[in-house]
């Protein structure tokens, strides 16, 4: 109860937090990369009416989204990444990009099954075949629809980042760990962390509103 707030913790080691901001920042940026065609694949196989994508693409999402992310980097480090070398770096990208993947697919299939019907049988009517029509037609339109769900997916990714420090990932997280077991100063450093992780994330969210707006008026 008679804790006093001592913020030179934050200005002592800020160049620490920076390197670990810049760590959490690639991984973020690495995994959104990733997760982004790893998703659109995904999606597109689980409409498709080849029965073997559609249980391929099925099967990974649903056993994905039932694992938890913390197990899943876990077993990517110390499983797959001991046979394929990976690093805690690697592991941690791959595990997260693997993990928001599942969500993004979910997002895509809905986004473009609530376009109507009629859209793709006019495409194809006018002489598109499916991929032309998918590419033209119907994604731009589902990508509208999917847009905010889409950057609450990737807010939810830049916060779970957080994890890789259970996988020795030097991140803003991880130090923050090894800060508050050194200086004790608990309340001044999570509270930066939070600080942020909402600036990024807030971020994140003011640019993907800017998209939004954009192809409202687009439309």
């Amino acid at each position: 109860m008679n804790y006093q707030m001592d913020w030179s913790v934050i200005t002592d080691n800020f160049d620490i937090f920076m390197e670990g901001l810049l760590v959490t920042l690639k991984i973020s940026a690495l995994s959104l990369a990733i997760s982004i065609p790893i998703g659109i694949i995904a999606g597109l196989c689980r409409i498709s009416r080849n029965r073997v994508l559609s249980f391929l693409a099925a099967s990974y999402v649903e056993v994905i989204r039932g694992i938890p992310l913390l197990v899943l980097l876990l077993w990517i480090f110390f499983v797959l990444g001991k046979f394929m070398k990976l690093g805690s770096f690697w592991s941690a990208v791959i595990g997260l990009a693997v993990f928001s993947g599942a969500f993004v697919a979910e997002i895509v299939r809905a986004g473009i099954q609530s376009v109507p019907r009629g859209q793709m049988e006019a495409a194809r009517s006018s002489g598109m075949n499916y991929f032309q029509a998918m590419k033209l037609i119907i994604l731009p339109q589902a990508l509208r629809k999917v847009l905010p769900p889409l950057a609450s997916q990737f807010i939810i990714l830049i916060k779970d980042s957080s994890l890789a420090s259970v996988i020795a990932v030097v991140d803003l997280s991880l130090v923050g760990h090894n800060l508050v077991a050194t200086t004790f100063r608990v309340l001044e450093v999570w509270t930066f962390i939070a600080a942020v992780y909402f600036v990024i994330t807030f971020s994140l969210s003011q640019i993907i509103r800017y998209f939004e707006r954009k192809y409202r008026v687009l439309e």
